[in-house]
């Protein structure tokens, strides 16, 4: 997301057209940003007696699982189900996407051996 415009900026923004009897269009001419922008800040002036720019919210969603230690013994509790009744147990709404990434998160595996496979070819002891 860009970086919102300077709040000295929309002040002379507002100025030039408040004060000095610049029309909008022509405003958008000299300062190089849409009209749309300067109705936006108007709005916002009218409705909140400022056109500050609103903060950024960072991307994405509020996360489910917040207690780790907690998701770590349940995991380890009830680590032989599947996602879906692991999402079922857990308290709260959940679904099982989201204990899918939790598990990878913690590094949980469901494998009965910890380690990859070795590859179970035998050499005949001769080297190439």
């Amino acid at each position: 997301m860009p970086k919102p415009y300077s709040y000295d900026l929309r002040q002379k923004v507002i100025q030039a057209i408040e004060l000095d009897g610049l029309k909008k269009s022509e405003a958008s001419l000299v300062f190089n940003i849409s009209r749309n922008t300067i109705d936006l800040w108007l709005k916002r002036r009218a409705e909140t007696d400022d056109f500050q720019a609103l903060p950024n919210k960072p991307p994405g969603n509020g996360h489910k699982i917040t207690d780790w230690e907690k998701f770590r013994e349940f995991a380890s509790s009830h680590g032989d189900k599947t996602q879906v009744d692991m999402a079922s147990l857990w308290e709260g709404q959940i679904s099982d996407r989201t204990i899918s990434r939790a598990l990878k998160k913690i590094g949980f595996t469901p494998k009965k051996r910890p380690t990859a496979t070795v590859n179970a070819m035998k050499t005949n002891g001769r080297r190439l």
